[in-house]
């Protein structure tokens, strides 16, 4: 058991085998709950409790135990081990927004915290398969988050405006060119992937080179943040209906 601890040891992963398939529809399965049964969730207290604080301790838990394993394996860096991408950042907004129920932080995990942790979890950049220390952590911190984002949406009386989103948007471009502009110059790292693309194959490759890569990852990014409040309206359109 010990033996998925430790970096050295375990099988490579398979992109849409039969454990990425498993989880996917783990997820898939918890997602649609959440948006399916969230009347019952608010109207019965110890659900609701049992289902925040499951969420608050698994994104806690996953990142303390991920700073655990670089560090006893001896791998940690500031450069590749900090939660500074978009879904480390989302997974830090989540866990205090289920303690504080903060407005502006739920919208913001909500943006940040539900398209990115899919797609993560759709092409995942990956070294070990079931039942690996690395592939157990990056799978449940990445579906918390994604469900993270749902939950705290539909539980709590926020509304996701489109102002919301141009706001949301303003300061991921703010914190873009701090992680650009000073800390992957500053520590050689690939934060948020503004230095080239990640080492699995996923939408980013599509984006261009030099500076047209910088354009339409903006734009993607504005893109996603708007198909997500679009899809928000009509959920919230089709459940009061």
């Amino acid at each position: 058991m010990a033996e998925i601890f430790l970096e050295k040891n375990g099988e490579p992963f398979a992109a849409f085998g039969i454990s990425h398939g498993t989880v996917l529809f783990f997820y898939f399965l918890g997602a649609v709950s959440l948006l399916l049964f969230s009347k019952k969730i608010l109207n019965k207290a110890s659900a609701y409790n049992i289902i925040r604080w499951s969420l608050f301790s698994l994104l806690v838990l996953s990142e303390i135990s991920y700073q655990t394993y670089t560090a006893l394996n001896g791998i940690w860096s500031m450069g590749e081990h900090m939660f500074f991408h978009l879904c480390g950042v989302a997974g830090v907004t989540g866990a205090i927004a289920l303690v504080n129920h903060h407005k502006q932080l739920i919208q913001i995990t909500f943006f940040i915290g539900l398209i990115p942790s899919l797609l993560a979890l759709v092409t995942p950049e990956l070294p070990y398969d079931f039942p690996h220390y690395r592939y157990l952590k990056f799978f449940i911190h990445h579906m918390t988050i994604s469900w993270t984002s749902i939950f705290l949406v539909v539980s709590h009386p926020v509304t996701i405006s489109f102002h919301a989103v141009l706001k949301t948007y303003m300061y991921l471009l703010i914190y873009a060119a701090i992680i650009g502009f000073l800390v992957n110059p500053l520590l050689g790292s690939n934060y948020l992937y503004l230095s080239q693309t990640p080492t699995a194959n996923t939408p980013l490759d599509l984006l261009g080179s030099g500076v047209w890569y910088y354009v339409n990852l903006c734009v993607l990014a504005f893109v996603v943040f708007l198909v997500q409040y679009l899809v928000y309206r009509m959920v919230r359109h089709f459940k009061n209906t």
